[in-house]
């Protein structure tokens, strides 16, 4: 029966080889009568291969009549099957370098410059097939010995191994995703490297381990299959598994059983044992002395268990790796945590015309001269994701460009809900690609989640460990446990960036954009009043008075995420009654200091009046922010509300802390500067004099505070 059957195996490989030979043979025939730029090797292979042809209808004849013994037949079909293996590649190189019946002379001198490129590659697929004709001919002029062992011996010579199953696949890509070859934008820089990288020539003798890392919707996986389909004809074999769980790798592996072993698919549901051993044998298969050309893909391992990584649910890639170091393996991830493994890190795309070329492809509109579409372009920061999303959009929508900045910047919530993404990401969405990697996250170390719903009310750009405060009244328990050491802050910080949520650099921490918007409109969708209680009070402690050293420098750090409580869903839900007055007082100075004098005034009103609430009119707090609003109403030329503002803090003043307190003299010598500026000028000389008068007592006449109100005079009596 086995005999049979191995009979059966060599005549339909010999009808294959045979059939596929007539096909190359025919087409090298039409090139060769066409053209006289036809290279050598292409010429020697058409003259030879009738007779490779000639040789393999004897031999079946052969197999046909039962003559042939059992050990000759499964050597014999080695051969042939290497055979059809080298004439495919010959015919695949054809396929890219013959011009077709209808080319134009320019066409086929491209074609041509093509064929010589190719040429090397058909040269060794020639070298190959020469030598297993030799090994037939041998067989048909020594047929009547036993030739089986013989044959064996040659073969090893050549390296040919009488396998049972072939080692050559081609690309296998099972439930992969699908893109188009002109949808996939950019990437030259890193498709360059995953070539340098793989390469069979750099580490011929080891194994090659890339990842690909970076966070969600940056194309990792696009960037995989692009690279597969430039580089498909340098391995023997490509796979891609689906590695996001490993319930999920596992069946992709069992799958994979199926192609390599020809086996048939097998109930639905395996045992333990039958899954652990289909695994293995495909681990073996991949192990194989003689099979090191292939490349497997783990796609979207994005939660690994590994040291340092306490993940409840994911698990070590490792332990499904084959036996054998040998073979290319590439991984895309979140995850920079993977040290066995080589990092290709993926950024956004930095070259605006990039991204409006996605827009263009995955909307079928044109973009150029359009304002609306580079704003778009500009909002979605690069992200490959976010633009085909919207591309995608706008493809089955009448709706503008301008139309759709408008609708993720006012109603985000409406469009991700609504809108689909585009086919080739999975059906992931702006948001869902996130959502995983923030439930991951939630699971190890709740906190670090916490922290990262908490920036939705901070800048996503510029974010650093002292700009988080623990000293807040009525601190919620897991702001306690986050502050209570740097070490365990930045175990959060360690493990947002685990998961790209989080981009890490010197003394900085960043999110991107997008992702930005999903932590606020998606992540605090019912509105966290106390996450941005909290934001605003690590701002405002990071607000420098006028009189410290280079107060500037922070203010200009800090300012961007004062302004990020300008934006439109933050300002129409926010609580202010709910906010300590004294950090509004400070956002109010803040944003004085930088000359946005309608939000320092409508932050001023809204300090006084909590302070009002909470402490009273004449509080020396409440007095302080009073003499504040003077001092902006001044600076605005508005010197009527000026002055009322001053006398009501200079009349609170002196009833709390007396006519000679520094507090009392600063206000006094505010009311100065203001009669000055409305030209009162004996007013003002009496206002400096006591202002002068009570500083000296204060703090002597060298004082800085008592200089400047020397100055003050010098210029009163100047003018």
């Amino acid at each position: 029966m086995a005999e049979a059957a191995a009979i059966v195996g060599l005549v339909a490989s010999i009808a294959s080889l045979v059939d596929l030979s007539a096909k190359v043979v025919f087409r090298l025939h039409e090139f060769t009568s066409k053209s006289s730029d036809v290279p050598e090797s292409f010429r020697s292979l058409w003259t030879r291969l009738p007779l490779l042809t000639v040789t393999l209808l004897h031999i079946q004849s052969q197999a046909e009549a039962g003559r042939l013994p059992g050990d000759v037949t499964k050597a014999l079909k080695a051969v042939v099957d290497n055979t059809s293996q080298q004439v495919l590649s010959v015919q695949i190189c054809l396929s890219k370098v013959l011009p077709s019946d209808g080319a134009s002379k320019l066409e086929r001198a491209l074609k041509a410059l093509k064929s010589l490129a190719k040429e090397d590659k058909v040269q060794q697929a020639l070298e190959e097939i020469y030598k297993n004709n030799n090994l037939l001919v041998l067989h048909q002029t020594t047929r009547h010995v036993n030739t089986g062992d013989h044959i064996l011996e040659e073969l090893s010579k050549l390296s040919i191994a009488p396998p049972a199953l072939s080692n050559s696949f081609g690309v296998c890509l099972g439930q992969a995703p699908q893109i188009a070859a002109d949808a996939f934008i950019g990437r030259t820089h890193e498709l360059q490297q995953l070539h340098d990288w793989l390469s069979l020539k750099s580490q011929r003798d080891c194994q090659r381990i890339i990842s690909i890392v970076g966070m969600g919707g940056v194309g990792k996986t696009q960037l995989s299959l692009a690279y597969i389909r430039d580089c498909a004809d340098d391995y023997s074999s490509i796979f891609w598994v689906n590695a996001k769980d490993e319930r999920s790798l596992r069946q992709s592996i069992i799958d994979l059983s199926t192609v390599v072993f020809h086996e048939s698919a097998g109930p639905a549901a395996l045992n333990t044992d039958d899954e652990k051993l289909k695994i293995d044998k495909v681990r073996r298969w991949l192990s194989e002395p003689r099979n090191d050309q292939w490349l497997l893909i783990f796609d979207n391992y994005d939660d690994p268990r590994l040291p340092g990584i306490d993940s409840l649910k994911g698990y070590d890639v490792r332990a499904y790796f084959p036996h054998r170091a040998q073979g290319s393996i590439l991984i895309t991830t979140r995850s920079p945590r993977l040290i066995f493994a080589k990092q290709l890190h993926l950024k956004k795309l930095e070259d605006v015309k990039q991204s409006l070329a996605i827009l263009a492809i995955r909307s079928g509109r044109k973009v150029d001269g359009d304002s609306s579409a580079t704003r778009l372009a500009l909002r979605l920061d690069g992200l490959p994701l976010a633009l085909a999303t919207a591309g995608a959009y706008l493809s089955q929508s009448a709706d503008s460009f301008n139309d759709y900045l408008k609708l993720y910047n006012n109603s985000w919530s409406d469009l991700s809900q609504y809108s689909r993404g585009p086919v080739d990401y999975e059906e992931r969405t702006l948001y869902s690609t996130w959502n995983v990697s923030f439930q991951q996250v939630w699971e190890q170390d709740p906190a670090a989640a916490e922290l990262l719903k908490l920036m939705a009310y901070l800048d996503n750009q510029d974010l650093w460990y002292g700009l988080f405060h623990e000293d807040i009244s009525d601190a919620p328990t897991w702001w306690v446990e986050l502050l209570k050491s740097r070490a365990r802050f930045n175990r959060a910080i360690s493990t947002l960036h685990n998961y790209s949520l989080l981009e890490v650099s010197a003394g900085q921490y960043s999110l991107h954009a997008c992702e930005h918007d999903w932590t606020l409109e998606y992540l605090n969708r019912g509105f966290n009043q106390e996450g941005c209680r909290i934001a605003i009070h690590c701002i405002a402690a990071n607000v420098s008075w006028e009189s410290e050293a280079e107060y500037w420098v922070r203010h200009r750090r800090v300012l961007p995420h004062a302004r990020r409580f300008k934006h439109v869903r933050i300002k129409s839900v926010i609580d202010w009654s709910g906010i300590e007055p004294g950090d509004l007082h400070q956002f109010a100075y803040l944003y004085e200091q930088n000359d946005m004098n309608a939000e320092a005034e409508e932050m001023y009103r809204r300090a006084l009046d909590g302070k009002e609430i909470a402490w009273g009119p004449d509080h020396t707090s409440t007095l302080d922010t009073v003499n504040n609003l003077g001092n902006l109403y001044k600076n605005q030329c508005k010197l009527v509300e000026a002055e009322e503002m001053y006398r009501r803090a200079l009349d609170g003043k002196e009833k709390a802390w007396g006519p000679d307190h520094t507090s009392t003299l600063d206000t006094v010598n505010n009311l100065g500067n203001l009669y000055k500026n409305q030209g009162k000028l004996v007013e003002a000389e009496e206002m400096y004099r006591r202002a002068l008068d009570g500083k000296e007592k204060a703090w002597g006449p060298d004082h800085t505070s008592t200089l400047t109100t020397v100055n003050n005079l010098g210029l009163l009596y100047a003018d």
